[in-house]
């Protein structure tokens, strides 16, 4: 394209607290001096927690459209597909990248009807399952093969979801899809380890012979937090272990989990107490302080579409016992890194849970060759040069 630079419109469903924020926060950033980036969001639920404040941190200044929310409304979604078409008539880029459901719908559409050259969608997660209900979710799929159709190229984030996506649910043909998997900045999670642990179990009152489990996520139905929690009441049961469990996040379901905590006998808080079994941390900014602390990291979750939760826990050297979902299998650059158990299945991740708690001990770390393999392969620069591959090809056809 010359001298003139590449113009991306990123469009992203809402900047809430999570891996799809940073996400397209680092491909604004980082993407290179050849690509000119307008980032674009909606608007984040109440229950969520704004993350604006990464984007802030890196010098961005996203433009948001509060029409654009998670919730189908069909006068506020036709609002937000007017303002995109507007703004790619303002913007005029070659590019139109969106990311997760909501704006992938509104933006691809807008797009195509503006005849953007290349438009192209990243899955971060999907909806096809565990979400809504059968028939809802033959509209998704409808929805989802029409705007494929009118895509130059989809984006998978592991080689488990490319094939979900394209031979289990026929969005499009696996020709479509480019695999670029999720970039983090995970520096952070190997600086000054030893003193964050101090400063969190010191915050928390957790003394050296206890262990410290962790779930961190929003609190909402998909995450599944009563898998986890029965499997915290059955290792209280069957061990004399001294352990405590941080449940790190917001969300709509946190009062239905501090009842479920009461019928399962287990005692929990929101503020520092050695006695209780689960805290309810609410969000942590500083999420590096929090694996640096705890020993290890729990998904229960029946869909996901890369943990980032995961990747960082790992980089921090803790190691995880997750359901199997999403590309969690893809995450595992060592057997030593974590446990899957099979999805629904509360047999094998109270087992699995209880071996760890027995065997473990607090403070032990994973190898510095697991956290470094899993650092390069998740680094924001291997995402935005991947990313930058994907859109010159895509130009150039």
């Amino acid at each position: 394209m010359g001298n003139q630079k590449i113009r991306v419109l990123r469009i992203a469903n809402r900047l809430n607290i999570g891996g799809p924020t940073y996400n397209v926060c680092y491909l604004t950033k980082h993407l290179g001096d050849s690509f000119e980036t307008l980032l674009i969001a909606g608007q984040e639920d109440s229950s969520e927690g704004s993350s604006l404040y990464i984007a802030e941190s890196m010098g961005l200044s996203p433009r948001l459209i509060p029409s654009m929310r998670r919730s189908i409304n069909f006068s506020q979604d036709r609002k937000a597909y007017l303002e995109v078409r507007k703004i790619i008539r303002e913007f005029k880029p070659h590019i139109v990248h969106t990311h997760a459901a909501k704006a992938g719908a509104i933006g691809r559409y807008a797009a195509y009807k503006e005849k953007v050259p290349v438009v192209l969608h990243t899955y971060h997660g999907h909806v096809f399952h565990s979400y809504f209900n059968n028939i809802k979710t033959s509209v998704f799929l409808a929805v989802e093969r029409f705007l494929a159709r009118r895509s130059s190229a989809l984006i998978a984030i592991s080689p488990l979801q490319k094939k979900e996506l394209s031979e289990d649910y026929k969005i499009a043909s696996p020709s479509k899809f480019r695999m670029v998997p999720l970039g983090f900045d995970l520096d952070r999670f190997f600086e000054n380890m030893e003193n964050k642990r101090a400063s969190f179990r010191e915050y928390w009152g957790l003394r050296g012979d206890v262990l410290a489990i962790a779930l961190v996520g929003r609190l909402v139905p998909v995450k599944n937090h009563p898998l986890f929690l029965e499997s915290i009441s059955f290792v209280k049961s069957h061990t004399k272990k001294k352990f405590q469990v941080f449940l790190v996040g917001d969300g709509e379901e946190k009062n239905a989990l501090m009842t479920l905590c009461d019928e399962l006998n287990l005692s929990y808080n929101s503020m520092p107490d050695p006695s209780a079994d689960v805290i309810f941390t609410s969000w942590i900014e500083d999420v590096d302080r929090v694996f640096a602390g705890i020993d290890l990291v729990c998904l229960s979750s029946k869909n996901e579409g890369t943990p980032v939760s995961l990747i960082e826990a790992g980089c921090a050297g803790r190691a995880f016992v997750s359901t199997d979902v999403g590309g969690i299998r893809d995450l595992l650059v060592d057997p030593q890194q974590g446990i899957v158990t099979p999805k629904n299945n509360v047999e094998a991740f109270k087992e699995a849970l209880l071996n760890w708690v027995i065997s473990a001990k607090p403070g032990s770390a994973l190898g510095l060759n697991i956290r470094n393999t899993l650092a390069k392969k998740y680094s924001y620069k291997q995402l935005c040069l991947e990313m930058s591959k994907v859109y010159e090809e895509l130009l150039a056809s």
